[in-house]
């Protein structure tokens, strides 16, 4: 027996004119992550339908595509009190005692107000039932949607992740550390419609396979929302070597760091990316404060968004354990990141001073070596990566 699954926009209903290019990139986004589903997928401006025959499971899989607002598994029935009151009798839960009746009425033209409705197929619930009302905190809250079609009944509704469909705000290039704030901006990136490609450096032997394939871990798991993330994997050691053997110490990390955004910036042109995207959070480590950061962003005219500059580590963590990439990101191997970190790195870089350390070698030769030599993955098979970790 076919069962009908209902789903209400997010924020996306607020785009007007708009709403159908939303609308449709949210299909083919509910399409990708149901592929393979033996599933039939209706739409109009307010609401979405499926019709399937293992809804919970469906459900549950809808839950990580962006652009949805609730999922609820509903029964449609004939816009007669009589059918709603039976179909509400039969899926209300009998081993609940209290309920109330919300109704909403998207065909103006039905008779019955909505509170009206509320109150008399409640009335008649009471009637024919040992259900008791409680409006203020109920056991059930039986929903009736009567549209021109015919009426939606439902009891539970499951949140959705909310944002924008990915893919309705350009592409974005995100530099892919194995820490826990990276993903973390990945994953808001993509909850506001941008499709994340990452960029990752590896500085081999420095640098270990396991810490590789943690980030490739993180990537397949921001990948769970948007079925579109790649990894980009740059190969760093003669770069960081450089920069160790030319600069002081107190100056690696700073030019490091500006070494990778000259590298994210031509090869986001190469791929077409519209923006480059980190994890850096205000204050948090040397790199990140406010002169660490004009000093850093001094290497780029691409925008550069940081999705979590203004939320506290405790924040970041909340986050990462949400989207379940927390557990991945602590484990104990070391990036390019977190390797030659000097004791006292500087706090408060002077621009004309990386220039000069910069012009201690051929920094643009290496650049283009590096991008000349990126790899890049695009299918995250755990079976390749899992027991490396």
């Amino acid at each position: 027996m076919k069962e009908l699954i209902m789903i209400k926009y997010g924020e996306l209903t607020t785009k007007k004119a708009n709403r159908k290019i939303f609308i449709n990139i949210l299909t083919q986004n509910v399409e990708k992550v149901l592929e393979g589903e033996k599933v039939e997928i209706t739409k109009d401006n307010v609401r979405m339908f499926i019709k399937c025959e293992n809804a919970k499971s469906i459900a549950i899989k809808l839950q990580k595509v962006f652009g949805i607002l609730s999922i609820v598994i509903a029964y449609k029935v004939n816009n007669t009190i009589e059918d709603v009151l039976n179909k509400s009798l039969e899926i209300m839960d009998k081993t609940k005692k209290t309920f109330k009746v919300v109704t909403k009425r998207a065909d103006k033209s039905y008779p019955i107000h909505s509170m009206d409705y509320s109150r008399k197929l409640g009335g008649l619930i009471l009637k024919n039932s040992n259900f008791k009302v409680d409006v203020h905190n109920p056991d059930i809250t039986l929903t009736i949607e009567i549209r021109t079609e015919g009426t939606f009944v439902y009891i539970d509704e499951l949140k959705g992740a909310g944002g924008y469909p990915v893919g309705v705000a350009g592409k974005g290039l995100l530099m892919l550390s194995g820490g826990i704030d990276s993903p973390v901006a990945g994953y808001l990136s993509q909850k506001r419609g941008v499709t994340v490609e990452c960029l990752y450096f590896e500085s081999p032997p420095h640098t270990s396979l396991e810490a590789k394939n943690k980030v490739i871990k993180l990537a397949s798991i921001i990948n769970e929302y948007s079925g579109r993330v790649k990894v980009h994997v740059v190969p760093f050691t003669l770069i960081q070597e450089a920069i160790f053997k030319n600069c002081p110490d107190t100056y690696m990390i700073t030019i490091m760091r500006r070494m990778m955004y000259r590298i994210a910036e031509l090869y986001a042109g190469k791929i077409g990316t519209k923006i480059l995207i980190n994890g850096e959070s205000i204050g948090q480590v040397a790199s990140q404060t406010l002169d660490s950061m004009y000093c850093i962003n001094n290497v780029t005219n691409m925008p550069v968004i940081r999705p979590v500059a203004c939320l506290d580590k405790l924040e970041i963590i909340d986050i990462a354990k949400k989207i379940n990439t927390y557990e991945t990101s602590i484990l104990p191997y070391e990036d390019c990141c977190t390797i030659f970190v000097p004791k006292h790195p500087v706090i408060k870089p002077e621009l004309e001073k990386c220039i000069a350390y910069e012009n201690n070698f051929d920094y643009k030769t290496l650049i283009e070596k590096a991008i000349n030599n990126i790899e890049t993955i695009t299918n995250f098979k755990e079976d390749e990566f899992e027991n490396l970790l």
